[in-house]
């Protein structure tokens, strides 16, 4: 009964910590909305639809004219890769012009954003 008991508590505290993507939403809302939209472009949105990020390759969404910056950086996006960009933008890709304020510096937050994107694929 205590090593039920004991795995039931592991368990609960691993889904704690797993990433949420109803949580990414709202960390979406909050530091991702103003600029990025899921669908289709605007012209009121400066920043590419983030609908499909995942394995596209930066500075290249058709129909969007990005940064020189993330255009010669060019990689595709990985979760990994978003992580660290979404934590510190121009640590990642100099020269990007996506505000330094926006950055999301709690792991949390970032997990569950990406969980969050990675559903809008």
């Amino acid at each position: 009964m205590i090593a039920t008991l004991g795995l039931t508590v592991l368990a609960a505290a691993d889904s704690a910590s797993a990433q949420d993507a109803q949580a990414g939403a709202r960390v979406f809302d909050i530091y991702c909305n103003a600029c990025h939209t899921l669908k289709t472009p605007t012209p009121y949105k400066p920043a590419p639809r983030l609908a499909g990020v995942f394995g596209r390759k930066a500075g290249s969404l058709p129909g969007f004219d990005a940064s020189l910056a993330m255009k010669t950086w060019g990689k595709a996006w990985t979760p990994a890769l978003m992580d660290a960009f979404v934590a510190d933008p121009g640590g990642v890709v100099p020269g990007t012009t996506m505000p330094v304020n926006v950055r999301v510096r709690d792991a949390k937050k970032r997990a569950d954003l990406i969980a969050f994107l990675k559903a809008q694929q």
